[in-house]
């Protein structure tokens, strides 16, 4: 994992195509801006956990709907 440190204003690039700003720094709590091709998903870490949850779920109970079926 890259480590870096950055000042509010400072930015970060990913690519050719993916800008991070530093906008707020409160306490323990970083503000961020993206700066994104709308056909790149930005997801916050939390929330892809959760919906990696649900995915595995739906797939779980579409496979025994498969299995009620033959």
């Amino acid at each position: 994992m890259l480590v870096l440190s950055r000042k509010i204003g400072e930015t970060i690039w990913i690519g050719e195509d993916v800008e991070i700003i530093i906008s707020e720094v409160k306490g323990e709590q970083v503000k961020i801006g993206i700066r994104a091709p709308r056909r790149i998903e930005v997801v916050r870490g939390e929330l892809r956990k959760d919906i990696s949850v649900c995915n595995t779920e739906a797939v779980i109970k579409n496979l025994d709907l498969l299995k009620n079926k033959l």
